[in-house]
């Protein structure tokens, strides 16, 4: 024991003090500060960070990623039947494959905004607009008539 404590004397060491820090002769002032000069290589994920700041894209990153892991966040039977669409001023539409579903979307919006406010931060989406299927076109096929439309059958 008194071999370490001469040996931890010897370098400067005393029990209960901070270790000294030691001085680099022959290196200059500049090297030796321990602040970023923005010359040193920055890791990916703060340029990254840096970046989206600069432009403003945050949000739109946030609702891309969204749109990437819907079924992870809905869950897998929900996202079978609706999927987002666009994503416009706080808006997300989704459109479900059924009117049925669009109903059943509708009552769940409120846990989805929840899940929504989790994800992407609070206040980003601020609505949700839920779609139905969209109806069958008529102005399609062999046989177009030009007139009033096909269910015209009053006159």
């Amino acid at each position: 024991m008194a071999r370490a404590r001469a040996a931890a004397k010897a370098k400067g060491l005393r029990p209960g003090l901070k270790p000294m820090r030691r001085r680099r002769y022959g290196v200059p002032e500049s090297a030796k500060s321990r602040t970023r000069d923005g010359r040193d290589p920055l890791l990916l994920g703060d340029q990254m960070d840096r970046l989206l700041g600069d432009r403003g894209w945050r949000v739109d990153v946030a609702v891309g990623s969204v749109m990437g892991r819907w079924p992870a966040i809905v869950g897998p039977e929900v996202a079978q039947h609706c999927t987002p669409v666009t994503f416009q001023d706080g808006v997300l539409t989704v459109r479900a494959d059924s009117t049925a579903w669009a109903t059943q979307i509708r009552l769940l919006t409120s846990s989805i905004l929840g899940r929504l406010d989790g994800e992407v931060g609070k206040g980003t989406v601020a609505e949700l607009k839920v779609v139905g299927p969209s109806a069958p076109s008529w102005s399609k096929g062999p046989r177009r008539s030009q007139g009033p439309g096909p269910r015209d059958t009053y006159g």
